[in-house]
């Protein structure tokens, strides 16, 4: 068995076996209880760019789930002129050059020990190692004062706990999860809320308040951050890692930097970081040759659409229809997609110049949603 698929069964040794079945029984299938499956990326991409009909803010929708949680103003439960006017007061936030920069500052000293350690033979978990820098990124984010590397795996467990509350059936949480989620969220909406007012530039909360928003809406921005701004970045570098070892890769990737993004994408469409995506419908459609109605509840199987190109291949293109689907399409594609490519990408580039690398151990988590591993030991240099 590949790790891919034990990571995956690991972490949804039910479900996970149900939705590659779905795939199975053609692009679109309706199931009972579920809602309209999407298993092709082009209809996919067609339900995704239809904001009007396919809209977030319905009954099974995201917005059932994280309006409770996040307030009524934010991207993930919006849609509409008031969707659109707050995307586009954000559509300067996380410039390419920014984020470089805020990824170059604060990684500096973390990408620096892992340098040394690297260089010095040791045994390095890289689940931990990123588990503590996307908490140092999001930490920067949100306004943290700086912590120590014990607060920053303590901010993603955070993060983990209440993501990990969702399941393929959440349509909504529990009064008990709600509050939770909120123990949580709303002690960050404050320290979110002190730098807002504190109006500093350099920081994302300060431009935020520059950028026009109201303390509300950068609360409710801050939130959405650390709940999908941690565990895509965090788990996506040691599988990313995984791939291009167990694929031979590696000294290709580390040899040429221009291979880089291609293989970042590769992994990307591989392990899917957003393997399920929900939308509601308002109005009547088709989607392929299924006919939906008001109020259907529409589940993209990103991960079977993305699947369906094959296993992991760094010279496979992507089509059009498949073009980072995993971030979304149209009005909801991922606002903080350039943050998690710097990211990543200077993370990967610490472990590539430390190249060769070996794993020397690894184990798949449990209880998680975005299937990871739970632990993976690389070192540096040829296997003994």
């Amino acid at each position: 068995m590949n790790w891919e698929r034990r990571l995956y069964l690991t972490a949804h040794p039910f479900a996970y076996p149900l939705l590659r079945a779905l795939a199975r029984r053609g692009p679109v299938v309706r199931v009972p209880r579920l809602g309209v499956v999407v298993n092709d990326a082009r209809l996919a991409r067609d339900v995704l760019m239809d904001g009007e009909t396919f809209r977030k803010d319905g009954p099974g929708s995201p917005g059932d789930l994280w309006t409770p949680i996040l307030g009524p103003s934010v991207l993930l439960n919006m849609e509409g002129e008031g969707h659109r006017a707050l995307r586009r007061r954000l559509a300067e936030l996380f410039t390419p050059s920014y984020v470089d920069g805020l990824c170059a500052r604060i990684l500096a000293e973390p990408l620096e020990r892992l340098t040394e350690r690297l260089a010095g033979g040791d045994a390095v978990d890289l689940v931990d190692t990123m588990r503590v820098m996307a908490g140092t990124v999001i930490g920067e984010v949100i306004g943290l004062e700086a912590g120590s590397e014990n607060d920053y795996r303590h901010l993603f467990e955070q993060g983990e706990e209440i993501v990990s509350m969702v399941s393929l059936r959440t349509r909504r949480f529990s009064p008990a999860q709600i509050e939770r989620a909120r123990a949580v969220l709303d002690p960050l909406g404050d320290i979110a809320a002190k730098a807002f007012a504190a109006g500093d530039e350099g920081t994302v909360m300060g431009r935020m308040r520059t950028l026009g928003l109201s303390e509300d809406e950068a609360r409710g921005a801050a939130g959405a951050f650390f709940l999908t701004g941690t565990e895509t970045v965090a788990t996506l570098v040691p599988r990313l890692t995984a791939l291009l070892h167990d694929s031979g890769s590696l000294a290709r990737v580390a040899a040429d930097p221009g291979l880089l993004d291609p293989a970042i994408d590769e992994a990307m469409r591989v392990t899917t970081p957003t393997p399920v995506m929900l939308r509601s419908v308002h109005g009547q459609a088709r989607i392929g040759g299924v006919a939906v109605r008001p109020g259907d509840r529409v589940l993209i199987a990103t991960h079977n659409c993305c699947r369906a190109y094959g296993p992991f291949d760094l010279d496979r293109p992507h089509p059009p229809e498949l073009r980072r689907l995993w971030f979304g399409a149209g009005p909801h594609f991922c606002l903080g997609y350039p943050l998690a490519m710097a990211e990543t990408r200077a993370v990967a580039r610490t472990l590539l110049a430390a190249a060769p690398l070996q794993i020397a151990r690894r184990e798949a988590a449990r209880g998680v949603l975005i299937p990871t591993y739970r632990r993976l030991v690389i070192r540096s240099g040829e296997a003994a």
